[in-house]
């Protein structure tokens, strides 16, 4: 057998990465008195992708795996077979320099062992227990490019209580109210945005963004695509509404359905959750878990809200003279696609 490795050495220099780089050949462990190991490293290249490695015969046998292994069965995701690493490779994080092979972050996602149940070159069946993924995978080729080209699919059933991500969510909606509910402390409030309904589904470090009326609009908002990549490998449907906000930090009507470059998007809800539909999560709940979630960044953002506090988000939404506030039922579940009395919007005079 020649040097597995030396693919990997040529593409790396070893004074100029932190990666491991050993001089020998790899050799096969003795003993068959332990499972082999795998690690899933989730790597912030030139794209964000996971990186798939198993123990084999000495070397770390790898596929970059663009959306991450799928947690649906029968659901194919890109696998593209690289070269072999070494086994000092199940401990590396670290940051690649930029313009060396892989420049950028990696970190280790998950790591475990796995029971092997078929190896052949265009075909490997393993079963994965680690601390995040277990399950039964498939890794098979599909010919092209000299190999690389691999597909992973799950052929056992996910975990129980797993539900797939929904492919479309319709907003629910508020109805007209003349004031504040008079049992205030029974309801939550956030401010009222005037903008461009919007829910975002996010799997594997992607985003996928629809409008209220349903049409795709992630194109016209390739600024928000980050979104998806700071999220990883968490996965969601966010409900949210994107704004203008002004150079000097003033909320503004969006355009009607064009794109702007100062557009915020502002998320109030949470749908669905790492395989947990949220729908009929009583609206606090929902708020909770979104709020945990910590999502800020440089086109996003959770807006604070006000549980049991109506005449104090009135004010605040005067003071920076916001269209009113919209009141939500602090038990309501979400109901997609309706305009419900269990949301209200509520104007500022």
């Amino acid at each position: 057998m020649g040097d597995r490795l030396e693919e990997y050495r040529r593409r790396r220099d070893a004074a100029r990465t932190p990666e491991p780089v050993p001089a020998d050949r790899p050799r096969r462990r003795r003993g068959a008195d332990r499972e082999p190991r795998f690690v899933i490293q989730q790597h912030h290249a030139r794209s964000l992708h996971w990186d798939l490695r198993l123990e084999r015969d000495g070397v770390l046998a790898s596929w970059a795996v663009p959306r991450g292994l799928p947690r649906d069965t029968g659901r194919n995701h890109l696998a593209v077979h690289t070269e072999d690493h070494p086994m000092e490779y199940l401990d590396f994080s670290g940051e690649i320099p930029a313009g060396e092979y892989g420049g950028g972050t990696m970190t280790v996602h998950d790591r475990g062992t796995y029971r092997c149940e078929k190896w052949r070159d265009d075909e490997v069946v393993v079963v994965l227990d680690g601390e995040r993924t277990t399950g039964r995978y498939v890794l098979f080729a599909t010919g092209g490019r000299d190999g690389r080209d691999w597909m992973v699919r799950r052929t056992d059933p996910p975990p129980p209580g797993w539900t797939s991500m929904p492919e479309q969510v319709a907003p629910m909606r508020p109805t007209p109210a003349a004031r504040l509910p008079s049992d205030q402390s029974a309801w939550g409030y956030e401010l009222r945005w005037d903008g461009v309904r919007a829910v975002a589904y996010v799997s594997g470090g992607r985003l996928r963004l629809l409008a209220g009326a349903g049409g795709e609009i992630t194109g016209a908002y390739p600024w928000l695509r980050d979104l998806g990549a700071a999220m990883a490998p968490t996965e969601a449907v966010l409900d949210g509404v994107l704004v203008r906000i002004d150079r000097a930090g003033r909320v503004r009507p969006a355009p009607g359905g064009r794109p702007d470059r100062d557009a915020q998007y502002l998320l109030f809800d949470l749908l669905w959750l790492e395989g947990v539909g949220c729908l009929d999560l009583p609206y606090a709940q929902r708020r909770e878990l979104l709020d945990g979630l910590a999502l800020t960044g440089p086109h996003w953002q959770t807006p604070p809200w006000f549980p049991g506090t109506g005449a104090e988000a009135l004010r605040t939404a005067r003071a920076q003279g916001l269209p009113g506030v919209v009141a939500k039922r602090l038990d309501s579940a979400y109901e997609p696609g309706r305009r419900s009395r269990s949301w209200r919007t509520v104007d500022p005079s």
